[in-house]
């Protein structure tokens, strides 16, 4: 029986997210009938070597920045996932704009800034968002729509935790999001947050936002081209496997790429697996076609 090193927890902010993603992905693999071995950031490479294959769950720095994925080639241990630049650069959300920008994708105005300099940039006299350079799950991401209402002492808070914050342009619009399994687009996600609220940490995990698949709001075709944009996001930075990416729809039709995530949350109510379902992929086989990809990647190695 092939045996799995599942990775869930880290020592990052989102440890709670990623192990909730690894309860369901551990249940899922075992269901798929493989022998699946829970293991943490405080591993040894002993414990990582007796599996033929790891499948990381860990959200944020430390797991999904680079250096686990660094670790685990330097073992030779085939991995579910990105490689380690593609995991670095898509972590990094100021280096990932400018990959977009070069390449001509559409995305949001924005700036890398500090504490001193994020009051009085141009972009932040205007709706905007403050979010960390380096993070996920919407931990410490600002949503200003009328800067007077802003609450800049928890802003302050958060920039001596994170030093640097990215700072974009609010856009408008229908919010979606779109995963790459493979190589193949997954279906479009619309996300509706509560009227009284934004698709923040809380709202995202709490039940209270709708996530319509197929979307109630945009079109067939303006599907089509989210899905084509998430992939060219997905092979643009170098991803593999599975990565997901959210974006707006503007009310005249524009899309706007807003990030790309390589290792998505895959707990019971996490948009990935939830897309992965409307496309025929229950957790059980969503899992094993992840585990199939890695493992076909090693083998053509070492052939």
């Amino acid at each position: 029986m092939i045996s799995i090193a599942l990775l869930a927890g880290g020592t990052s902010s989102e440890r709670q997210v990623s192990l909730r993603s690894g309860a369901a992905v551990q249940q899922a693999l075992s269901a798929a009938g493989y022998n699946v071995v829970l293991l943490d950031t405080d591993c040894t490479d002993q414990q990582l070597l007796q599996n033929n294959v790891v499948f990381s769950v860990l959200h944020g720095a430390g797991g999904e920045d680079g250096q686990f994925q660094t670790r685990l080639k330097k073992l030779g241990l085939p991995f579910v996932g990105s490689d380690a630049a593609s995991s670095q650069l898509t972590f990094d959300k100021h280096a990932y704009r400018q990959k977009l920008l070069a390449a001509g994708l559409p995305i949001a105005k924005g700036a890398r800034v500090d504490w001193q300099t994020y009051p009085w940039h141009p972009l932040a006299q205007k709706p905007h968002v403050v979010k960390p350079s380096d993070g996920g799950s919407s931990i410490d991401t600002f949503i200003i729509r009328k800067t007077a209402q802003s609450d800049l002492l928890a802003i302050e808070q958060s920039f001596k935790t994170h030093k640097h914050m990215l700072l974009e342009q609010l856009i408008e619009g229908i919010e979606i999001t779109v995963g790459i399994l493979g190589d193949q687009p997954l279906p479009v996600i619309e996300i509706i947050p509560p009227a009284s609220g934004e698709f923040d940490y809380t709202n995202k995990y709490n039940g209270a936002t709708q996530e319509l698949c197929p979307p109630l709001h945009v079109n067939p075709q303006l599907q089509e081209k989210a899905q084509e944009l998430a992939l060219q996001a997905h092979q643009l930075t170098g991803c593999r496997d599975l990565s997901r990416t959210d974006m707006i729809v503007q009310k005249d039709g524009r899309i706007i790429i807003l990030e790309t995530n390589t290792l998505p949350g895959m707990t019971a109510t996490s948009l990935f697996p939830k897309m992965a379902q409307a496309a025929g992929y229950d957790m059980p086989t969503l899992t094993d076609c992840l585990v199939k990809m890695a493992l076909s990647r090693a083998e053509t190695a070492a052939a």
